[in-house]
């Protein structure tokens, strides 16, 4: 209530009735706060010139943008990070903000706001009065605060925002919505058809949780708010198979020009980049998976490989149970990369955990074929898969991704990039780009006992059958799938949102400097 306070004494220009932002307040937010309330940008901060273009904001509020795996950080930390130096390299694009949150405790060990990334591309850390992360289901509470910030952040840049493009249904999202309304920049949403295609199976059946219910109907409410206040809504890509379209939940885009819709920017991958202790990892992570594969059978098992973060959708739990039941231990080893380390707390991933172990507590035998590696960087698992992929290898690998749904399935453009036989969820986007038989097999992962039929089936694919699907799958997405790719069908998206708004930064505010302040 004090910080409302404040900003209210703000917005009626009482400022000298506000604290300096060098007081000696408890903590980094409330410093941060009165400093930008009354003292103007934070310090430490010059500016440099920027070239003619737009300046394009992409938000980033689940997790760590630099810890994929952990917590919700999953693969959108990967895409936003490469899609952001990748936008940076387009020539009509001035620059790119990269707007992530931070909580109190990362604020006192780091306050600067603003961060360069790369050329172009920098990350705008949004204060949040926590004490930790914030969670999608609790960001209702700051919703105000963070749009307010948001807002205050775009305007202290010394140049107007153009566009800003946000993903996911949240209140996170609606705040940033609000900011770039009271910013002037135009506003980009990602629609998905969840959580509306599931919520009849999910709550038709007595005993269904009213709070979890509560939650994705408020869930439809955000979408259906961002989709009213977005100047152009991007869907994700789907197959042409039994998904319906995003009209089918969100019956007022009908209204709009061409269905509602612009079309489905091709989503993608970096290119790899090997990590600078390559040799030494690489030896390192091979060596425990092989000590478990070598250890206490005759015969030479197949690795599962399946890589994402500990949540109950991308379902580590239903995939070990299936592995377990089916039987498919006795000729394959099981190896989960995911997940923070068991000593934070975080409780989905300790009850993911809890699960998992569960799951293999029938079977000794089981547990003992059953690696849990802890998240890996990026470069480390592409690196990790490009040695499994290697076909000198003793041991063959295959990779699984036993999610209820994948709305695109990064983690699996990245197997395929590597030379892996992959196999993922028929539910989603991934048959947009997986052909059962052709280049993967798709999985029913409705339940464990279907789930382990798949697995099954995919320890059943011969070696040469494997070579050749793998190879079509790596042709796949090198030839499409890459962040440079994307960046390149998104930037004409967020041209035209520009100049639907009022025209690139430069020609809207000629009198505005049109510099950037950034850390020295």
């Amino acid at each position: 209530m004090r910080h409302a306070a404040w900003r209210l004494l703000a917005a009626y220009g009482c400022t000298h009735l506000l604290p300096s932002g060098s007081g000696g307040r408890a903590d980094a937010y409330e410093r941060l706060l009165g400093g930008v309330l009354r003292d103007g940008p934070p310090a430490g901060v010059e500016s440099v010139g920027l070239p003619p273009g737009i300046i394009v904001a992409q938000s980033m509020l689940m997790g760590h943008l630099d810890r994929p795996g952990e917590g919700p950080s999953g693969g959108l930390s990967v895409l936003l990070s490469s899609l952001g130096d990748s936008l940076a390299e387009i020539p009509h694009v001035a620059g790119v903000l990269t707007v992530v949150p931070a909580c109190r405790p990362e604020l006192e060990a780091d306050p600067a706001l603003l961060k360069r990334r790369a050329d172009g591309h920098w990350i705008l850390r949004l204060p949040v009065d926590s004490p930790s992360h914030v969670r999608p289901e609790d960001m209702g509470r700051h919703r105000e605060a963070m749009a307010w910030w948001a807002a205050r952040l775009f305007g202290l840049l010394g140049r107007p925002v153009d566009v800003l493009h946000v993903r996911y249904a949240d209140d996170g999202s609606l705040a940033l919505a609000e900011a770039a309304r009271r910013a002037g920049a135009g506003l980009v949403f990602t629609a998905t058809p969840d959580p509306h295609r599931q919520i009849t199976e999910r709550y038709d059946a007595p005993g269904a949780e009213p709070t979890a219910l509560r939650h994705d109907l408020h869930r439809v409410f955000l979408a259906d708010r961002l989709i009213e206040r977005a100047d152009l809504v991007v869907g994700i890509a789907q197959s042409d198979g039994e998904q319906p379209g995003l009209n089918t939940y969100f019956p007022q885009l009908a209204d709009r020009a061409a269905g509602g819709t612009a079309g489905s920017a091709p989503e993608g991958i970096p290119l790899y980049r090997a990590p600078a202790d390559e040799a030494r990892r690489r030896e390192e992570l091979l060596g425990r998976i092989d000590a478990v594969a070598s250890a206490g059978s005759s015969r030479t098992p197949t690795i599962l490989l399946s890589v994402g973060r500990l949540h109950p959708v991308k379902q580590q739990d239903v995939l070990t149970r299936a592995w377990v039941d089916s039987g498919c231990y006795e000729r394959s080893i099981l190896v989960i990369v995911g997940g923070g380390p068991p000593a934070d707390g975080d409780p989905v991933e300790r009850a993911m955990r809890e699960r998992i172990g569960e799951a293999v507590s029938s079977s000794p035998e089981a547990g003992r074929r059953l690696l849990l590696l802890p998240a890996l960087s990026n470069d480390e698992v592409r690196m990790l898969e490009r040695a499994l992929a290697d076909p000198a290898r003793r041991f063959r690998t295959r990779y699984v991704c036993p999610s209820a749904k994948e709305e695109f399935g990064l983690a699996l453009l990245e197997a395929m990039e590597a030379g892996l036989l992959v196999a993922g969820p028929e539910r989603g986007g991934v048959p947009h780009y997986l052909v059962d038989g052709m280049n993967g097999l798709l999985l029913d992962t409705s339940s464990s006992r279907a789930l382990g039929g798949g697995l099954r089936r995919l320890l059943g694919v011969g070696d040469e059958e494997a070579r050749v699907m793998a190879c079509r799958a790596r042709d796949l997405v090198r030839s499409t799938y890459s962040s440079t790719a994307m960046a390149r069908s998104l930037v004409d998206y967020y041209a035209a949102v520009a100049g639907s708004v009022g025209g690139p930064a430069e020609g809207r505010a000629p009198d505005r400097a049109s510099r950037m302040r950034v850390p020295s």
